[in-house]
C-alpha cells in the first residue's frame, strides 16, 4: 500500500527549506571547483534533478558536458553510470538482457543481467550518435521508471535521472531524437563557450600538476528529501496563471495564441511543459534560497522548457525565424 506523506506545517517546511538551501549551496560550491564559467548550465541541471526530471545537454564537443555529469554524480552522492552512444549500440546494451544458466543439477533457467540503466544517475553520452531504435530504448525507463525484458518488469532505483549529452545536428554522424523522447526531458540545456575570464581560469587550473576535485555534499537520502520539499513549496496564483497562459499561448490554433504563433509554429508544447515549468520554478527558487517561485523563475526557465517542445513550420524556417524568436515573444507575456 502506498504511503501518504503527512501535510507539513509552514514552520516545518521553512526549517527543511533552510537546511536544503545550505546543502545546495555546498553542492554548487563543490561543483564550481571543477566546472568553470557554466553557472547557468549547472543551475539548470540541478533544477532538473531537484524537480525529479531528466536533462538534455546540447553543445559542441569539448565544453565539459561529460565532466559536469560526472562531477554532479559525485557531489550529489549518486550511483552513476555512463553509456557512450555509438551507431552500433543495441537496446539490450542499455536495459540488459536474459542469459541461460545451468545449475549444479543440470537444470536450465534464465537469469536477468541488468544493463547500465540500473543506476541513480545515468549519463547518456552523445545520445544522438545512436540509431533511433536504440535511443527509444530509454523511453520506458525515463518515463515509467522500469524496464520490461521477456515480459518481466524490472524496477529502476527510486532515484533515477538521465543526463544526456548531445552534439548539434550539424555535426556528422548524428540522428535527431524523436519528439516523444525529447518530451521526456524536463529541460534542454544549451552549453555554450565560456567567457574569457572563465576560460583563463580553466587554463590555469587544468594544465598544472594539481588537479581540482569535488567532494560529496549530499547523499541520496538528502536529495530525495529535497525533491519532496520542492513539491511542497507553494505557488502563487499569479505564477500559476502565468505558466498556464504562456504554455497555452505557444500552441497554434488555441484561443490564447496570437497571429505570430499561428503563422510560425507547426506544433507547440503539451501539458508536460506546464508541469516542467511548475516544478522547475519551485526548484530554482529553492536553489536560490527562496521559499516560493516568482515570475523571474518562469522567465528564466521558459527557453529550457519550451525549446525542445515546439517546432517552427516550413514558411517560418524559410524566413529565418527560429524557436528562439518564438520564445522571446512568449517571454513578453510573462508579467
Amino acid at each position: 500500500m502506498a504511503t501518504v506523506e503527512p501535510i507539513a506545517t509552514e514552520k516545518e517546511i521553512t526549517a527543511r527549506a533552510e537546511a536544503a538551501v545550505e546543502a545546495l549551496r555546498k553542492a554548487r560550491e563543490q561543483t564550481g571547483k571543477v566546472i568553470f564559467g557554466q553557472e547557468e548550465v549547472v543551475e539548470n541541471v540541478l533544477v532538473a534533478i531537484l524537480a525529479g526530471g531528466h536533462a538534455l545537454l546540447v553543445g559542441v564537443p569539448g565544453l565539459a558536458k561529460t565532466l559536469l555529469v560526472e562531477t554532479l554524480g559525485k557531489v550529489l552522492g549518486l550511483d552513476e553510470k555512463r553509456i557512450q552512444f555509438t551507431p552500433d549500440l543495441m537496446p539490450a546494451d542499455i536495459i540488459g538482457s536474459e542469459v541461460m544458466e545451468e545449475d549444479e543439477h543440470g537444470r536450465r533457467h534464465f537469469r536477468f543481467i541488468p544493463g547500465p540503466v540500473f543506476c541513480q544517475l545515468l549519463m547518456a553520452d552523445e545520445i544522438n550518435r545512436a540509431s533511433p531504435r536504440t535511443q527509444s530504448a530509454l523511453l520506458q525507463a525515463m518515463q515509467e521508471r522500469f524496464v520490461t525484458v521477456a515480459g518481466e518488469r524490472h524496477d529502476l532505483p527510486r532515484l533515477f535521472h538521465v543526463l544526456a549529452t548531445q552534439n548539434p545536428l550539424e555535426q556528422e554522424g548524428t540522428y535527431p531524437l524523436p519528439e516523444a523522447q525529447l518530451d521526456r526531458f524536463l529541460l534542454e540545456v544549451t552549453v555554450d563557450y565560456p567567457d574569457r575570464a572563465a576560460e583563463a581560469k580553466m587554463l590555469g587550473a587544468t594544465t598544472g600538476t594539481a588537479e581540482a576535485k569535488a567532494e560529496r555534499a549530499l547523499d541520496d537520502g538528502q536529495l530525495m528529501e529535497i525533491q519532496r520539499l520542492v513539491r511542497l513549496m507553494p505557488v502563487g496564483e499569479k505564477v500559476a496563471a502565468a505558466i498556464l497562459d504562456v504554455v497555452r499561448a505557444a500552441r497554434p490554433g488555441q484561443p490564447e495564441a496570437d497571429d505570430f504563433i499561428d503563422q510560425t509554429l507547426a506544433w507547440g508544447p503539451g501539458p508536460r511543459a506546464g508541469q516542467a515549468l511548475m516544478l522547475g520554478a519551485r526548484a530554482r527558487a529553492l536553489l536560490q534560497g527562496r521559499l516560493a517561485p516568482s515570475l523571474d523563475d518562469v522567465r528564466a526557465l521558459l527557453a529550457p522548457v519550451l525549446r525542445h517542445r515546439m517546432a517552427v513550420n516550413f514558411a517560418a524556417r524559410a524566413d529565418g525565424v527560429g524557436v528562439e524568436e518564438v520564445i522571446a515573444r512568449l517571454e513578453e507575456r510573462v508579467g
